[in-house]
C-alpha cells in the first residue's frame, strides 16, 4: 500500500470500505470475483470481509489444526510458503462486530465487505430480477447505487447494468470511503 504513484480515485495510504448488499442468490459473492481481478489488475491491493450467518470451518476434521481447535485452543495459526491462516475460536465470547474484524486486516487499498448489511457504510445493492425480491435501497440510506441486470428509471440513485464490472469498479473507487470514518459512523450508531 505504500506505493508513491497514484491511482485515480485512490487515495496513497488510505484504507478505503464500501460494502455489496443484495439478497441470497444476487450474485453478490459472483461479482466481487468478477471485481477482484479488475481492481487488483488496476495496481490496487484489495481484501474482503465477508459475513457467515452460520457457523463454518477452515480445517477438516482428523487435520492437525481441527485437531488442537478441538481441544480448546483459543487461536491456531496455519502457516506454509504460501499462504498463513489464523483461526480464532469465540468460544463463549460475542461475534465480533465489523470494526473488530476490519482492525485484524493487514492495510490495503481497498476492503469489499459482503454481509454487515445493516451497518452504516456505502453499499451497492445487488439486484437481480431472478430473485423476485424488492429492492433493498428504499430502506438502506447507505445504499449509493445499484447494480442491476434490468433498468430502473425510478430509482434514486446511480443503477449500472451488472454485467458492466468496470463501471462497478469505477463506481466502487469513486464512493468507498476511508475504513476510519466508517468505523466512526459504526461506533456512533
Amino acid at each position: 500500500m505504500n506505493r508513491p504513484e497514484k491511482i485515480a480515485g485512490v487515495a496513497a495510504g488510505v484504507m478505503r470500505i464500501i460494502g455489496m448488499a443484495g439478497w441470497s442468490g444476487s450474485g453478490k459473492t459472483t461479482l466481487i470475483t468478477r471485481l477482484i481481478p479488475l481492481l487488483t489488475a488496476r495496481g490496487l491491493k484489495v481484501s474482503t470481509v465477508k459475513h457467515a450467518h452460520h457457523g463454518f470451518d477452515l480445517d477438516k476434521p482428523g487435520k492437525d489444526s481441527f485437531m488442537h481447535r478441538e481441544a480448546g485452543a483459543a487461536e491456531v495459526l496455519i502457516s506454509s510458503g504460501k499462504r498463513f491462516a489464523l483461526l480464532h475460536e469465540l468460544r463463549d465470547e460475542a461475534e465480533w462486530d465489523l470494526p473488530q474484524l476490519l482492525g485484524k486486516l493487514t492495510p490495503v487499498d481497498l476492503v469489499l465487505v459482503e454481509g454487515f448489511k445493516r451497518d452504516p457504510f456505502p453499499k451497492i445493492e445487488i439486484h437481480r430480477t431472478a430473485n423476485g425480491k424488492p429492492l433493498l435501497q428504499p430502506e438502506d440510506p447507505h445504499i449509493i447505487a445499484i447494480a442491476s441486470d434490468i433498468a430502473l428509471p425510478d430509482a434514486p440513485v446511480p443503477v449500472v447494468d451488472l454485467d458492466d464490472i468496470a463501471a462497478i469498479a469505477d463506481l466502487l473507487l469513486a464512493r468507498a470511503i476511508p475504513v476510519a470514518s466508517a468505523v466512526a459512523r459504526m461506533r456512533d450508531a
